[in-house]
């Protein structure tokens, strides 16, 4: 499966951190990249069950490919979400269902930060993902 060239910059970004404190400095600094979700785009029907904090999914249709954008109210979330985003971006629904999320968050070296519980939480977005695109 093929990665996205922004998703390679950020591998890059990573590779080259020292440390878990330059790590989770980058991992904020992507959360901060993030496209803002309008208001009117937080609503229960955008809202991803299955994760500890509020995290909001939006899909739309850009020509023959659809665009994902998340937020959430954790910061360390909304990193490790535009990680996700860069790295499902262009995707079909086989290919969302066939990315192995554990190791791609390992090449960047935060396996660390997938406790059980964010594991679930980014688990349950994929899902979503993929059931987005099978009702567009």
């Amino acid at each position: 499966m093929s990665v996205p060239a922004e998703a390679h910059a950020a591998l890059d970004s990573f590779a080259a951190a020292q440390g878990w404190e330059q790590r989770a400095r980058l991992l904020m600094h992507w959360g901060d990249r993030l496209e803002p979700l309008a208001q009117t785009e937080k609503t229960e029907a955008n809202r991803v069950h299955g994760c500890e904090s509020q995290v909001w999914l939006v899909v739309q249709r850009d020509g023959a490919q659809w665009r994902f954008k998340a937020s959430s109210d954790a910061r360390l979330l909304r990193g490790l979400l535009a990680l996700l985003l860069l790295r499902v971006q262009g995707l079909d629904g086989s290919a969302l269902a066939a990315l192995d999320l554990r190791g791609w968050f390992t090449q960047l070296g935060l396996e660390r930060q997938l406790s059980p519980s964010r594991s679930n939480g980014l688990h349950a977005v994929l899902l979503r993902m993929a059931q987005l695109l099978s009702e567009g």
